[in-house]
């Protein structure tokens, strides 16, 4: 089955380079290190101890706890690979120069054996659910450990997976550890084929995610440039669609609040001048983060260093149109929305605005981030809306009630302190794999 579907990526591969082209017309950084999907990467005379996978941003954040662990243990033979510019350049940001870091080849035979071949990795940790049979064979070949961390199985990928069922349990099979997020993710896997004795509950990595003092800071000295005391809330990861919502909802929001902010940060990068295009056209004042120049951090507790900015005291949406700045955007907010959920997408990271104490909202399509949604609501950190039309009243309800949001800001940063622990479990497994 494997030389089938082999034979069958050969062929849709013009589909894929012609895929490749026009994503790279909406964000060219699609165009650039195109060799390196072909497994033409730079030669590791020695080799890595250590190969982390994380296919784009939100698979790229989970893993940054972890590649940091690593670098205690191997400093400097750590690789790092993506498959999106997004996760290419979060890495880049949060990382540098610490790790080795390309994108993950294509799939195919040979492809796969070059890569190899050249980063000679000893151990291989596929974040999530990145089942490439190609891949795994070819380390298996090898006897390079395979551990998939932070495994999540949603019933939608279950369900696909389904389909091929003994070809998922053959590349499931190669697996020295499968480390599951949930319970349900671990019987998911182990219906799929995965060998029982494998499959570990460590709990979500997410959980470990420690954001940035100095940019929560940064965002805090934006805020006063435009006002401490102005309400302001956040729309994040937000898609087509959503952005509609959030002004609408900002629009109603001013009648009651003249001096509110609102902050949108789009999930894709491509999509950052059809949103300032959507912003211009609502008639709200609005500035994009990139015309920006940000002010110095200041401690708490310390004077602010600089007065209010005129230019700013007028200002309703701030775009957020830059990579790798979330903590800061946060750090500008008293609630977030976390967008990917009044969509059909499956929602985004709520833990993120949790871990630095904020309310969070989110719509009823949060099938990528189950456990977290029934953490945060049933811990009273979160609150589910379930249409568009719903956004403003759950916001004005919170603006209205300064307890409501301390109680649910505390209320999530315990929900990420109670759930920490996955990462020390992670390392013992990896290490022993």
């Amino acid at each position: 089955m494997r030389f089938l579907y082999s034979v069958l990526l050969y062929l849709v591969m013009p589909l894929v380079l012609l895929r490749l082209f026009w994503r790279g017309l909406a964000q060219r950084g699609y165009w650039r290190r195109i060799p390196e999907r072909f497994g033409f990467v730079p030669r590791v005379p020695d080799g890595v101890a250590v190969w982390v996978h994380a296919v784009s941003v939100g698979e790229s954040l989970a893993a940054l706890p972890l590649v940091r662990r690593l670098l205690e243990e191997h400093p400097g033979s750590v690789l790092v690979t993506t498959t999106t510019p997004t996760g290419s350049e979060r890495v880049r940001a949060a990382l540098g120069d610490r790790v080795r870091h390309c994108y993950l080849p294509y799939d195919l035979p040979g492809s796969v054996a070059r890569f190899l071949s050249r980063m000679q990795p000893r151990r291989a940790v596929i974040m999530e659910t990145e089942l490439w049979p190609n891949l795994f064979h070819a380390l298996a070949r090898r006897r390079v450990p395979i551990v998939i961390a932070n495994g999540r199985l949603s019933p939608r990928s279950f369900a696909g997976y389904g389909r091929v069922r003994g070809f998922a349990r053959a590349t499931l099979e190669r697996c020295a550890v499968i480390a599951a997020q949930t319970e349900a993710d671990a019987q998911r896997f182990r219906a799929l084929g995965a060998p029982p004795e494998r499959v570990h509950v460590l709990g979500n990595l997410k959980f470990e995610l420690e954001m940035p003092e100095e940019l929560l800071r940064v965002g805090a000295a934006l805020r006063w440039r435009w006002g401490a005391a102005r309400p302001a809330w956040i729309a994040v990861s937000t898609h087509e669609g959503e952005e509609d919502a959030a002004l609408r909802a900002h629009r109603i929001l001013l009648a009651r609040s003249p001096d509110a902010v609102l902050i949108i940060v789009p999930r894709h990068p491509q999509r950052f001048d059809a949103v300032a295009r959507l912003i211009e056209q609502s008639g709200l004042v609005f500035l994009r983060r990139s015309a920006l120049e940000l002010p110095a951090a200041f401690a708490p507790g310390e004077p602010p260093p600089l007065p209010p900015l005129a230019d700013l005291t007028r200002l309703q949406v701030l775009l957020g149109d830059s990579m790798g700045e979330l903590p800061l955007y946060l750090g500008t907010a008293d609630i977030a929305f976390v967008g990917g959920s009044l969509v059909e997408v499956g929602g985004h990271n709520v833990l993120e605005p949790a871990s630095v104490g904020l309310p969070v909202l989110f719509g009823p399509h949060m099938f990528n981030f189950e456990q977290a949604r029934e953490l945060l609501l049933k811990h009273g950190a979160g609150k589910q809306i379930d249409s568009l039309l719903a956004l403003e009243p759950a916001l004005a309800a919170l603006f209205q009630d300064a307890a409501a949001r301390e109680a649910m800001g505390r209320a999530g940063r315990e929900v990420m302190r109670a759930n920490r622990g996955a990462l020390q479990r992670l390392m013992g497994l990896i290490a022993n794999s």
